[in-house]
């Protein structure tokens, strides 16, 4: 099993994700014993590689995902550095349009991530996969308490009323993207669990994709069970801040086998 540990970037610094609500997000502050700066997002990634042994990062610029429409990357420079320090990232930053993801890649990420937050139709999908490969796309599915992200009138600018999450993962498998992130906002954070029920069945909607699970991850037990549910991979963050994840265990997940 993959893990993957998160750094949320928000004005240059790493800040600890809670429910989605990002106008309450605070500098992430490691367990007793983790010596760095809070809200150094460096000081904080080096720590899961080389501390936690965690083989790969997944980066959000929340400044670029909070002003999507401006086609800016802000924490650029930031995410340079992050990628320079030799593990695949993969980067979120509110990319919707080919040449948004060929910036993405060229800022060093091994993967680039399509939101359906901030992704203006399904369209926009397909172009992105056939313009920087499908293999480089992954497709992030996301939910707050298992339904797709709305806005404040109840609409989604890339899914309809009526579509359900696993609908809407195998659409991201027809466009071509070659992973699906389930991140449900809500849980972020909040060491609520995943919702594995949810995750079994967006795994039969995708059989043959990489899927990974975001969101209120609590410990090893969690790992087990999303890995017996089929999930390939996980985005870790606030486990990891708090020591209920230790090394011990991120070795260990590692070793497990996935069940498809």
């Amino acid at each position: 099993m993959r893990v993957i540990g998160v750094v949320d970037l928000l004005d240059g610094r790493a800040v600890h994700a809670r429910a989605g609500r990002r106008d309450e997000y605070a500098p992430v502050e490691m367990a007793a014993g983790a010596a760095i700066p809070a809200g150094d997002p460096l000081a904080l990634a080096r720590r899961y590689v080389t501390h936690l042994g965690v083989p790969e990062l997944y980066v959000a610029d929340l400044d670029a995902i909070l002003d999507p429409t401006s086609g800016q990357t802000p924490n650029g420079g930031l995410i340079a550095s992050l990628a320079s320090i030799g593990v695949p990232l993969w980067l979120d930053a509110a990319v919707w349009s080919v040449a948004h993801a060929q910036h993405a890649l060229a800022l060093g990420a091994a993967r680039v991530v399509v939101g359906l937050e901030t992704l203006p139709s399904c369209d926009v999908l397909d172009d992105i996969c056939a313009g920087v490969g499908g293999d480089r796309v992954a497709f992030s599915l996301d939910l707050r308490d298992g339904k797709p992200v709305r806005d404040e009138r109840g609409a989604s600018r890339a899914s309809g009323p009526d579509e359900s999450a696993p609908q809407l993962a195998s659409r991201a498998a027809v466009a071509g993207a070659g992973a699906v992130i389930v991140i449900d906002l809500a849980r972020v954070g909040m060491g609520r669990g995943p919702d594995f029920e949810l995750i079994t069945r967006i795994r039969a909607a995708v059989p043959d994709l990489i899927l990974l699970a975001g969101g209120g991850v609590r410990g090893p037990g969690d790992l087990a069970r999303l890995a017996a549910g089929g999930c390939d991979g996980v985005l870790v963050a606030t486990a990891l801040h708090d020591g209920r994840l230790g090394a011990a265990d991120v070795a260990a997940a590692r070793q497990l086998n996935v069940t498809r």
